[in-house]
């Protein structure tokens, strides 16, 4: 019986103990509000982020490749045409020669050049008069150039004389040549005639006498 109460008085001594700890440690409210240590001043924050965890992009940002392109590209040169030469080859701007070749034979070489101070067009085939002949020399018509001969300053044009042919009646001794200029239409004559020229000694022409195109080469020239 005594065994039993000193039993029973333990057990009630361990119960209030065991009130007494639940007592002294107090839980936690779960309605408090929780608290974080506030940021530091001038602490940078964190990027925010989209889906993917990458930084957001920023709006004010340049895109590469935004800016406009620059033309570097560049020029020079007046960018028109030199003017035309339209000024004929006349006895006022050039000067005129004759002279003997070795060949062909029965030829004689005409010889233009350009003594003034711009370029001339060297128009058609020379008018030729030898002595005091009524009408012009007869113009190779085989001799015309692709294009007209033009020469510069000092340049020189040039034209084969044909004396006579293998036979004829009606030939004589010339002793003088009378050079007039053709114009562009090649109607007439143009400019003021060079003085007459002295022929070599002997120069005989006749009926076939004839005379070829201004070329700008003296070999093209003696090919007629």
């Amino acid at each position: 019986m005594r065994k039993t109460a000193v039993a029973a008085a333990l057990l009630a001594a361990l119960s209030l103990t065991a009130c007494q700890s639940t007592d002294d440690g107090k839980k936690p409210d779960a309605s408090a509000p929780s608290t974080s240590a506030p940021d530091a001043p001038g602490a940078p924050k964190a990027p925010a982020t989209g889906r993917t965890g990458q930084p957001a992009a920023n709006p004010e940002r340049t895109p590469a490749g935004s800016g406009k392109a620059r033309d570097t590209g560049t020029g020079s040169g007046t960018g028109t045409d030199p003017a035309p030469v339209t000024t004929a080859c006349v006895g006022e701007n050039t000067k005129v020669t004759v002279s003997q070749v070795s060949r062909p034979i029965n030829h004689l070489l005409l010889t233009l050049t350009n003594t003034g101070s711009k370029a001339c067009n060297a128009y058609h085939a020379p008018l030729l008069r030898f002595d005091d002949a009524q009408a012009p020399t007869r113009v190779v018509d085989d001799s015309r150039p692709q294009a007209v001969v033009t020469l510069a300053p000092g340049e020189s044009a040039y034209a084969s004389i044909i004396l006579s042919g293998d036979s004829s009646e009606n030939g004589h001794t010339a002793k003088a040549l009378t050079v007039h200029s053709a114009p562009r239409s090649g109607s007439g004559s143009t400019g003021t005639a060079a003085d007459p020229l002295t022929l070599p000694a002997g120069t005989y022409i006749d009926d076939n006498a004839a005379v070829s195109y201004w070329q700008s080469d003296m070999s093209d020239a003696l090919t007629y």
